[in-house]
């Protein structure tokens, strides 16, 4: 149990940062709400989104003592890509963004429902996708893929399709196998530790370093099992490397019931329990 002296500080600091965020979110939308029919995609992602982005990094640095760490940015290749990242917070929302030239996402379809908001994304030209709507959902979502990725963009989807825990077991959804087997580009996985930091469902958020790791491209033209399995594998691997990191550096201010399987895992010979390998097929 951390010391009150420790805790309230941080639960202060988050709270700050949970209104601050929605204000400058509402801020931004406001400003540039006006503007929505006259200005392109490309000022809007630029100016905008990229401003907003740089915003709320900065009240997350100085309001709550979070900031990012983003190794393996030599292995983004030019050009259309399919990127696949681990999904533990609404952090990487946003803070991938700026990692890559003209991103859309694959996001929920209720989200477009919502008012301003989903102006904003169809501006975007994000990509929703109806997850109840089965194999015409999936051919949707694939037809607007390809077509943005024809202007050279970069499909960024969380193929596990929610936010899950950090060190919770993977959930790996179809999804992502039949945009990689369909679209015929790179996968670029991305594993983080973003969830040790902003939890999510949680107010509080803890101060320290999120690690972000891309890994090499996974290339076009493995069959849907073995792209499966490696993208796990790769993902999964990394992301547990980089909890162990982030697990070591909170010290006592990490979750206790990832603090005692860390402790377990530096205290055995084998595989780290917080692991889940993938066999390739």
């Amino acid at each position: 149990m951390e010391k009150p002296d420790v805790i309230v500080p941080r639960v202060l600091g988050s709270l700050a940062f949970q209104v601050a965020f929605y204000a400058v979110t509402t801020l931004y939308m406001l400003a540039f709400l006006p503007l929505l029919p006259f200005i392109s995609r490309h000022t809007l992602w630029r100016t905008g989104v990229m401003w907003w982005v740089a915003t709320n990094s900065w009240l997350l640095r100085v309001l709550v003592g979070t900031k990012a760490e983003f190794r393996g940015l030599e292995n983004i290749p030019p050009g259309p890509l399919l990127i696949a990242a681990k999904h533990q917070s609404a952090w990487e929302t946003f803070a991938l963004l700026p990692l890559f030239s003209d991103p859309a996402f694959i996001l929920k379809q209720e989200l477009m429902r919502i008012p301003v908001f989903g102006w904003f994304a169809a501006k975007a030209r994000m990509i929703p996708v109806d997850r109840k709507g089965g194999s015409g959902a999936l051919k949707a979502m694939t037809r607007r893929a390809k077509a943005d990725m024809a202007e050279g963009r970069q499909i960024l989807i969380f193929p596990e399709g929610t936010r899950r825990a950090a060190g919770a077991p993977p959930d790996y959804k179809f999804g992502v196998a039949h945009l990689y087997s369909s679209l015929g580009v790179p996968c670029l996985p991305v594993a983080l530790n973003s969830g040790l930091y902003w939890p999510r469902r949680a107010l509080l958020r803890r101060p320290g370093t999120i690690l972000v790791e891309v890994l090499p491209p996974i290339p076009p033209g493995l069959g849907r099992a073995a792209f499966m399995a490696r993208l796990e594998q790769d993902i999964e691997t990394a992301s547990d490397r980089l909890l162990e990191e982030g697990l070591k550096a909170l010290g006592k201010n990490a979750p206790e019931h990832l603090r005692e399987r860390a402790a377990g895992a530096s205290g055995s010979t084998q595989s780290s329990p917080l692991s889940t390998p993938v066999e390739n097929s």
